[in-house]
């Protein structure tokens, strides 16, 4: 069996180290058109509950982490001055390089042949082989060419990023939200070495051509950072990083896409990794979901009775659903991170804005589980402000109060604990004195006219929105585009449990929640 992989990365080394220890008769050979110590980024974070499909098939990555990288407890988000910290997150990080450098020169002790500098140009050059792993990353050619066959899509953001790194050490991963002179910029940040952490850097259109980093050109050849956008967020995160410096390596502002294939295989051809999917940077890694590519890939060709189409098949059944189920769980906090300068500036109070941050993906019960204490100073805040509990505290509509936050929701109604009912009308009519239903819409391309309707709801002088239909996220959207934009109180509908229901309240994304009647 002679076996090609494009592309040397993680996912690409790692399932040819496994192939070739389960059939060492098999042919294996490395494609890549970089040299071996080249890599693009800094470093690669995994949480602790997630590598048990990687330990169980080679230690090599759990080993990388604990001799070389930096493990840590908790999460810190910095913002308005002030610095909340969670802990029972349990996560570690190593430098890019470090890992690529191990998993070489495993790959090599078991026999699979290694061509770096060597970029596969026509696919028939790979004729002779009787499987092609495609793991060229997110930007795969190959994806491209057979695009016919492999029926791949991309969702862009519209938000701006760019990879840098900085000899500040940051002792965890830290989330730094920081208002400048041309809007709001945050930084994803963790520890990768004893001398380097990684600092990414978020923010919207608006602001990145506001500060005048829409300059740099993109034409200029693989290597080069942008300098100039380095200077900027040098000065202008320089409390934060105590001046240290940033670190450029390929370092270019780019919109982050969330890319699917219709189908992983064509003939003799397979996708991995990158190539694949990808999941928004700040919930997956990556990395992590291409090495367990390669182990579920590795294990269906790791029987000398399985045909090759049989063994892509299995692979693919296998693995999409978990990818599947990532992207999706991705989706809410890429959405977070597509706002996040209205939650800077709409949230004063850091224990709040916090709380919002964490939330965008695990409700408030799970949250609790990991930090109790945390969860705690939470609902004290809550208290202090409003003498109960979230789901307890009263509401009040224009002449309405309800007792609690908890409400039934009818086509004509919605009907507090104790029987009090606000009149509810459709968005075609919207009335003074009365709430106002929005069907929320299904994707989140059609949230610019359910912004409409909110914006002339207020106007009409409704006393509230309710949201139904949708999607749990577009339903929170809409929401906070009611609440933050337009200081208009929202209820939102669907199934929710108390626990997802207090969540929705404490964290400032919705002011009454129901149930259908």
């Amino acid at each position: 069996m002679k076996v090609a992989c494009i592309g040397a990365g993680p996912g690409g080394l790692f399932f040819a180290t496994l192939l070739k220890r389960s059939r060492p008769d098999a042919d294996l050979v490395v494609f890549e058109r970089n040299r071996p110590d080249d890599t693009f980024g800094f470093g690669v974070v995994f949480s602790d509950a997630t590598l048990d499909a990687i330990d169980a098939a080679d230690p090599v990555l759990s080993e990388a982490l604990e001799k070389h990288g930096r493990h840590w407890d908790d999460i810190e988000v910095r913002v308005h001055g002030a610095r909340e910290r969670v802990g029972g997150m349990g996560m570690a990080a190593v430098a890019r390089k470090t890992l690529l450098s191990l998993l070489q020169e495993q790959a090599r002790a078991e026999g699979v042949e290694m061509r770096f500098q060597h970029e596969v140009r026509d696919p028939t050059e790979l004729d002779d082989f009787d499987l092609v792993v495609v793991c060229d990353g997110a930007n795969s050619r190959f994806r491209t060419l057979f695009a016919d066959d492999f029926g791949p899509t991309a969702e862009v953001a519209g938000a701006k990023f760019i990879w840098f790194g900085t000899t500040y050490m940051f002792d965890g991963l830290t989330f730094v939200h920081q208002d400048g002179p041309h809007g709001v910029f945050a930084a994803h940040a963790y520890p990768i070495s004893d001398s380097l952490s990684t600092f990414i850097v978020e923010t919207d259109a608006e602001s990145w051509a506001r500060a005048g980093l829409d300059a740099f050109d993109p034409s200029t050849p693989p290597g080069t950072s942008d300098e100039k956008t380095q200077s900027y967020l040098e000065d202008l995160f320089r409390e934060q990083i105590d001046g240290h410096p940033l670190v450029g390596n390929n370092s270019r502002w780019a919109n982050f896409a969330t890319r699917r294939a219709r189908s992983w295989q064509r003939d003799k051809w397979v996708l991995l990794g990158d190539a694949a999917h990808t999941a928004h940077f700040s919930v997956g890694s990556g990395t992590k979901m291409a090495m367990e590519d390669a182990v579920a890939l590795a294990e269906a060709l790791g029987e000398a009775s399985r045909s090759v189409p049989e063994a892509l098949d299995l692979y693919e059944e296998r693995r999409r659903p978990k990818v599947e189920r990532i992207q999706n769980s991705a989706r809410p906090s890429l959405s977070w991170w597509e706002h996040f300068g209205r939650y800077v500036r709409s949230f004063d109070d850091p224990a709040q804005f916090a709380f919002h941050f964490l939330t965008r993906s695990i409700p408030r019960g799970k949250l609790a589980v990991r930090d109790a204490p945390y969860v705690d100073r939470v609902d004290g805040w809550w208290r202090r402000h409003h003498e109960a509990g979230p789901l307890q505290t009263p509401f009040r509509a224009g002449p309405y109060r309800f007792p609690s936050r908890r409400v039934t929701a009818g086509d004509d109604f919605l009907t507090g604990t104790d029987g009090t009912r606000i009149p509810m009308v459709p968005f075609s009519a919207p009335s003074f004195g009365a709430g106002v239903w929005i069907d929320t819409p299904a994707t989140e391309e059609g949230l610019p006219l359910a912004f409409d309707q909110v914006r002339e709801t207020a106007e009409a002088g409704s006393l509230l929105v309710g949201l139904r239909g949708g999607t749990a996220l577009t339903r929170v959207l809409v929401a906070e585009e009611a609440r933050l934009t337009h200081s208009l109180p929202a209820a939102i509908v669907g199934p929710y449990d108390d626990d997802t229901a207090t969540t929705l309240v404490l964290s400032g994304r919705a002011d009454l929640v129901g149930g259908t009647e």
